[in-house]
């Protein structure tokens, strides 16, 4: 046993020094000092890597089907009322959704951008149904007249906007609000002229499906008319419209850490690079929209998309019925899914690191120190020998 363990003490690598054999300098202790900062340092940079979530990313194609696109707006045009703005959105499968209220919130502003308070003015009270003598103390709505626009389905047109719905339906133009009663006595033309000036902030979500389509925002009520897509601008007495514009937001789907919207914050005034005569006409940004998915370190995972843009523009010809004015969003879904993973790197990885570092600059150190020493030590000798002058 005595000889077993004998042989293995031959094996030691690092052979102790007895203390009383150690020379302690000056320039070893400011080495000591210096290497032992240097340590500390890049073991708070490994920890902070460490500690750093990674995301890697990967391709494959986009094999989803039947699934609904979200698209979250909120645009602002300082120069456009409320009333005179419809929102339409239609897509290559055949779906059409004309003038969409449905998610989809107004504000009206001033010339000068500031909210205008509309308190309770779309409450709606007995004023604002037609009533007829029904008995002593009984009323019921009178039938109105939608001026041959009526259908089985919608008989009566009480109002203004159900007279102009119903001709949107039949695909005809509103060309004569005057000659339309509940226009006349709601005062219609009146109201599209009292709000001209100012400005509207519109936001919300759309639904559509997910395949390749259009957003609109466009001055007048729209409608079919035979296979083209048609802006009444009649009722506003004018053809130039201020199509000025900010796009607040405009993303597709929900949000993950790090997404980027390249239309987000984005102005487009009336006189600009791509309008240089500050002409009426279509303003259109071409969509490219990639499937994203992003799966955090917690496993949660969020659908999204990201998008690139292409803008363009082309000057209205109302007279010929080409090219609507208004602020056109098209876009086009890309077959390839783009996956987003967070990760962490491993805890043998980090301490591989940490030995490398503490043993890479110890070494280091130690070299520098005996380099340090010995030339010390062999200008000193040549000193005592007088051989240095």
């Amino acid at each position: 046993m005595d000889g077993l363990l004998s042989k293995i003490k031959n094996l030691d690598a690092y052979p102790k020094v007895n203390e009383d054999f150690f020379q302690r300098t000056l320039s070893g202790g400011i080495i000591t000092i210096g290497s032992s900062l240097i340590m500390l340092a890049l073991f708070v940079l490994e920890l902070n890597f460490f500690l750093t979530l990674n995301t890697v990313n990967e391709l494959s194609v986009d094999t989803s089907r039947g699934e609904k696109l979200r698209i979250n707006v909120d645009v602002t045009f300082p120069a456009l009322p409320c009333e005179w703005i419809s929102l339409d959105v239609m897509d290559i499968s055949g779906d059409l959704h004309l003038d969409v209220d449905h998610d989809i919130y107004k504000r009206r502003l001033t010339s000068a951008g500031v909210p205008i308070d509309e308190g309770d003015k779309h409450k709606i009270g007995p004023e604002d149904n037609l009533l007829v003598p029904k008995g002593a103390n009984e009323t019921e709505p009178e039938c109105g007249s939608c001026y041959g626009a009526e259908t089985a389905e919608v008989p009566c047109c009480n109002d203004c906007d159900a007279v102009r719905s119903a001709y949107r339906r039949r695909g005809w133009a509103f060309t004569d609000p005057q000659g339309i009663a509940q226009c006349a006595r709601e005062g219609f033309v009146e109201k599209l002229q009292a709000q001209k000036g100012e400005g509207c902030h519109m936001w919300g979500f759309l639904e559509v499906n997910k395949v390749a389509g259009n957003f609109h925002f466009a001055p007048g009520k729209s409608f079919q008319q035979g296979n083209m897509h048609v802006h009444d601008l009649v009722p506003f007495g004018t053809t130039e419209f201020d199509l000025s514009h900010t796009v607040h937001k405009l993303s597709f789907g929900e949000e993950y850490p790090g997404m980027k919207n390249p239309l987000d914050g984005v102005t487009v005034q009336q006189v600009s690079n791509i309008n240089p005569t500050g002409a009426t006409g279509m303003y259109q940004y071409f969509l490219k929209v990639v499937p994203t998915i992003y799966t955090d370190i917690r496993n949660k995972t969020i659908s999204s998309n990201q998008f690139s843009v292409t803008e363009h523009f082309k000057a209205s010809d109302i007279a010929a019925g080409h090219n609507l004015p208004g602020v056109f969003f098209f876009y086009d879904l890309s077959p390839i899914k783009v996956r987003y993973s967070e990760q962490r790197s491993s805890f043998i990885e980090f301490l591989t690191s940490v030995c490398a570092i503490v043993g890479g600059v110890f070494t280091v150190s130690g070299l520098i120190d005996s380099f340090i020493y010995h030339g010390h030590q062999a200008i000193k000798k040549k000193i005592d020998l007088g051989k240095l002058s």
